[in-house]
């Protein structure tokens, strides 16, 4: 059917190949057993159509179920809810990010008595879920997982809180390393299952019915099959995500599970994937910088982990703040660009010279345990500044901005 290009986990975007069964298959249950839209429904549509959820759960739901899509351009947090009002729109097609602006934003008097009644898509932080629930009173919050190229999808068609629900997929959730960015053998070298409720590589097994399609590129492909796992002929696909299981009460039977990180060198931030390797890259072209190493951390109150890059300059180079803000407002889309830098003297490596990230990550912009120079990329500024202790408390307390 099309080609739909995602980050990946390094390099450059790869076209996963999207099929019409997979549009079909996936657009089915998202429609009769997660939005449950019928030819009445009107769907509250802002995710562009490149983007999987956008394309199969919004316009797919709608094809299937004869429901009407208020499709916007862009998203607006103020606009939102006096446009869900004005159309009278029942459901909503979501990232998470989308929501926390949503619930960031005053209480006004348009989201009282609102029409919205279920809402289907993914990233709903746990910890976001339930006062968002509550206060727009959606009464439907159905969170999927998956991805463009996959072949293991979860929705969560039971109405449970924190979770992305339950796949008929055969998985395995894989004892992970992460500060060494690699799976766990067991002396055999077999793959090891990890307990319930701890995180584990989320595996997915590839038969006639769970097949997958992958890329574009065949060397893409083969790179995210692993061989071998629990037999010699078998397949499995490698989503590079960790997730658990979790207990969400009586379920009828269905393992449930939630969404803990991604793996690797791509983090997601205003939901999206962000290539470490591909930001990275960008940012040595700068004449300034020898080595980019490029990260994710946590920042209180936001959803996913905000891009943060180790600069070493080049011999001699004195770091020119203005220069290298200008550089990144052109070269990097809003999403990509790091929101704290870091200028190290020199960039640890693995011997086959493999950018190491463990303790940087660890580190991250705290001045207590790091003694480089940090700097920080504000909300709606396009220009670097050191980062001082009265900034790095709001940022702790989850007031900064983002």
């Amino acid at each position: 059917m099309c080609y739909i290009f995602t980050s990946g986990t390094t390099g450059l975007p790869k076209a996963a190949v999207i099929y019409h069964r997979r549009i079909i298959g996936g657009a089915t249950p998202m429609t009769k057993m997660g939005l449950k839209s019928q030819q009445t429904d009107r769907i509250y549509l802002c995710l562009p159509l490149y983007h999987i959820t956008g394309l199969l759960a919004g316009v797919g739901a709608s094809l299937i179920s004869g429901a009407s899509i208020f499709m916007r351009r862009r998203f607006s947090a103020s606009q939102f809810w006096p446009e869900v009002q004005q159309h009278q729109c029942t459901s909503f097609v979501y990232v998470g990010e989308l929501c926390r602006y949503l619930s960031l934003q005053p209480p006004s008097q348009a989201e009282k008595n609102n029409p919205l009644n279920t809402m289907l898509g993914n990233g709903l932080r746990p910890d976001l879920w339930e006062d968002f629930r509550d206060r727009f009173k959606v009464g439907r919050i159905c969170e999927i997982y998956g991805s463009s190229e996959g072949n293991v999808a979860f929705i969560n068609i039971l109405n449970k809180d924190k979770t992305i629900g339950t796949t008929t997929a055969n998985i395995m959730l894989a004892k992970y390393d992460v500060d060494n960015d690699e799976l766990v053998r067991d002396k055999k070298g077999k793959l090891i299952e990890v307990k319930t409720g701890e995180a584990g590589l989320l595996l997915g097994e590839i038969d006639d019915k769970f097949q997958f399609d992958g890329y574009e590129n065949k060397d893409a492909t083969n790179s995210k099959v692993l061989l071998g796992v629990k037999k010699k002929s078998d397949r499995w696909f490698n989503t590079g995500d960790l997730i658990r299981k979790v207990d969400v009460g009586f379920a009828m039977g269905l393992s449930h599970y939630q969404f803990v990180d991604r793996t690797g060198d791509t983090f997601r931030w205003r939901a999206e994937n962000v290539s470490t390797n591909e930001v990275g890259e960008t940012l040595n072209a700068h004449d300034q910088v020898d080595i980019a190493n490029v990260y994710g951390v946590a920042v209180a109150g936001a959803e996913g982990k905000a891009g943060m890059a180790a600069l070493t300059l080049k011999a001699g180079a004195n770091f020119d703040v203005s220069s290298f803000s200008k550089f990144v407002e052109q070269q990097l889309p809003v999403f990509a660009r790091p929101v704290f830098l870091r200028l190290q003297q020199v960039a640890e490596t693995t011997v086959t010279f493999k950018l190491l990230k463990g303790n940087l990550q660890k580190e991250a912009y705290h001045a207590n345990v790091c003694q480089d120079p940090l700097y920080v990329l504000k909300p709606k500024s396009n220009q670097y500044e050191l980062l001082d202790e009265s900034f790095y408390q709001q940022i702790m307390a989850g007031s900064a901005g983002y």
